[in-house]
């Protein structure tokens, strides 16, 4: 099992309480073809209700599996997703990396974890006694979710099913606006009886609400009106866990109502816009009730979903309103919160106990330029030669030599050619290798990716860059140049931010530098500063750690004589090192 993914965390996600018995029975084939053994199934079993110890022995025994169709443990992830689950997998030193497909997310990247429902004390409810107004409960029920024009559906009429439950009857009541119930409901409220508005229910199975106002032709999806709710129901917990768990989750509930058996209904704020977004929202609140230990029923989440209605009886216990405008105001709000809860981010620092550690700087990679995991801009104007300056780096560091007069440390170089052929590529390195009279002595320092026709988006390159890059141990990529990769308008500072934040993850998950090349902006540049001639955002004067810019420059006689002289003072300088070495010891 060592070196197979683990199920065993997926199954928090897939709560046998959701399930009917044939998943259930397939969760522990799953499981079984897996190699896992009975204790897993079992453990996972036992917070269902229907759990029975003495039967689960013999049913593990009989689980069996066709040679063609086997189940496996693509069952239980398709499970797990349809609750929440992300997948996220990790290399053998722990760190994070992507799948070929993930695109890089600005969002956080925590576990979500909030509450330890074991730590949390119960907050119980308490059943309104005989003397409750029913009325009053509908009533506060309707004005807290529904506009007066709204059309309001329920249903009262029910059916009871083989295995003593019962179930609805019919699709119910949906031609009724929220201000003709509460004006009916008006006329009764002294008598208490709602009955005389809904219609008489059974008392032995209540009756049911759905909380979106609907256009008043039907109860499917697509008579859905406005998707501004939806339902968390979960019966793993006790009745005062939930009630607890609910709050201190700081779930945006609208309203808050006990069905009379097992669980708590909150009716919580989502405000789609349309079904696509609601879908997402949705799965958001699952995913973090899941996480947190309130096993959420995932039968629930079509908008058109029916909740119990308040104020009438079911069995032995009432369905009651417990709250209304609980938790944060909005879904904006509430999520918010839990990103800015479960973000990434570092921790704040004593700079007292940073003054006693006095942390090392970060190794040296080009002297007096750049350190290992920094970011560096190349930037000129276009066939100034930055190609060919990038390449002559790469052969520099690799081969640890000095560039451009500055020493660079060995170390092993990842070379981005989005532009330039393959063979056209080889050839320049191999003719740079010639003009610099540099033996070739530490080829395998330098890796080349080739990217040319098969240029992607930077945020969708990341990933699949890291995950490559990874077990390398590069000291340097080098990305050459950025605009076949560039996402937005690079004259928009937050586009070119979001862009940039790519290098960042690049140089924090590989632990490498990463230097770029970009072009000029058109026009003179003369009369600029080197950090403004990058094209586009000023971004690009700031992200970086350190900046070269290359500019033409005017040869005139004095430079002549300046180069001149440069060699004339090497050459002779060259003459006295070989015959009076001493001099120089």
């Amino acid at each position: 099992m060592e070196d197979k993914f683990d199920l065993v965390p997926l199954l928090e996600y897939i709560p046998p309480t959701q399930l009917d018995y044939l998943d259930w029975v397939s969760v522990g084939m799953a499981l079984k073809q897996e190699g896992y053994g009975f204790d897993v199934w079992d453990t996972w079993s036992q917070q269902d209700s229907r759990y029975n110890s003495r039967e689960m022995e013999s049913k593990w025994e009989s689980l069996g599996h066709s040679k063609d169709t086997p189940v496996t443990g693509a069952f239980i992830t398709m499970k797990a997703k349809e609750n929440g689950w992300t997948p996220r997998q990790y290399d053998g030193d722990g760190m994070q990396t992507f799948g070929w497909d993930d695109e890089i997310s600005y969002e956080s990247t925590g576990n979500y974890k909030i509450v330890d429902k074991s730590w949390v004390e119960g907050i119980s409810i308490q059943e309104p006694d005989n003397n409750w107004n029913p009325v009053t409960q509908l009533k506060t029920y309707i004005k807290t979710l529904f506009a007066n024009d709204d059309y309001v559906s329920y249903v009262v009429d029910s059916w009871q099913k083989e295995d003593g439950k019962f179930s609805v009857s019919g699709s119910g009541i949906y031609s009724k606006t929220a201000e003709q119930l509460l004006n009916e409901l008006d006329k009764y409220s002294e008598s208490k009886d709602i009955g005389w508005v809904v219609g008489d229910y059974n008392q032995e199975a209540g009756a049911w609400i759905r909380f979106n106002p609907l256009d008043g032709k039907g109860v499917k999806n697509d008579n859905v009106k406005e998707f501004k709710y939806a339902l968390v129901e979960s019966d793993n917990l006790s009745i005062a866990k939930q009630n607890a768990v609910m709050r201190e989750l700081e779930l945006p509930i609208a309203a808050l109502v006990y069905s009379g058996s097992k669980s708590v209904h909150a009716i919580v704020k989502v405000d789609a816009n349309d079904y696509q977004e609601y879908r997402k929202r949705v799965e958001y609140l699952y995913k973090i009730c899941n996480k947190n230990g309130l096993q959420v029923d995932g039968q629930n989440k079509n908008p058109s979903r029916l909740s119990r209605m308040p104020g009438v009886v079911r069995g032995d216990h009432k369905q009651f309103l417990i709250d209304t405008n609980i938790g944060k105001a909005n879904w904006e709000e509430w999520q918010t919160w839990i990103e800015d809860l479960n973000d990434d981010l570092p921790e704040f620092e004593s700079l007292a106990e940073m003054f006693q550690e006095d942390p090392p700087l970060a190794p040296v990679l080009i002297d007096g330029v750049l350190r290992r995991g920094h970011k560096m801009l190349i930037a000129g104007p276009s066939k100034a030669g930055k190609s060919f300056a990038l390449m002559e780096m790469t052969i520099s560091i690799a081969e640890g030599i000095p560039w451009f007069g500055f020493n660079c440390e060995m170390g092993k170089v990842l070379y981005l050619n989005m532009e330039l052929d393959r063979p056209s590529a080889y050839k320049r390195f191999k003719d740079i290798y010639q003009s610099m009279g540099i033996p070739p002595k530490h080829l395998e320092n330098i890796s080349i990716w080739n990217m040319r026709g098969h240029s992607i988006p930077m945020d969708k390159l990341t990933p699949k860059l890291i995950r490559r890059a990874q077990k390398e141990k590069f000291d340097a990529v080098i990305i050459d140049p950025i605009y076949k990769v560039l996402t937005g308008s690079e004259n928009d500072a937050e586009q070119m931010a979001k862009f940039t934040n790519n290098f960042d993850k690049v140089a924090m998950e590989l632990g490498t530098s990463v230097i770029y090349c970009h072009h000029h902006s058109k026009g003179a540049q003369g009369g600029k500063s080197s950090m403004d001639r990058s094209s586009g955002s000023g971004v690009f004067a700031r992200d970086p750690d350190a900046i070269l810019d290359l500019i033409e420059l005017d040869v005139t006689k004095s430079l002549r004589d300046q180069q001149k002289n440069r060699a004339t003072a090497k050459f002779y300088a060259d003459i006295i090192r070989d015959e009076s070495p001493y001099l120089f010891s």
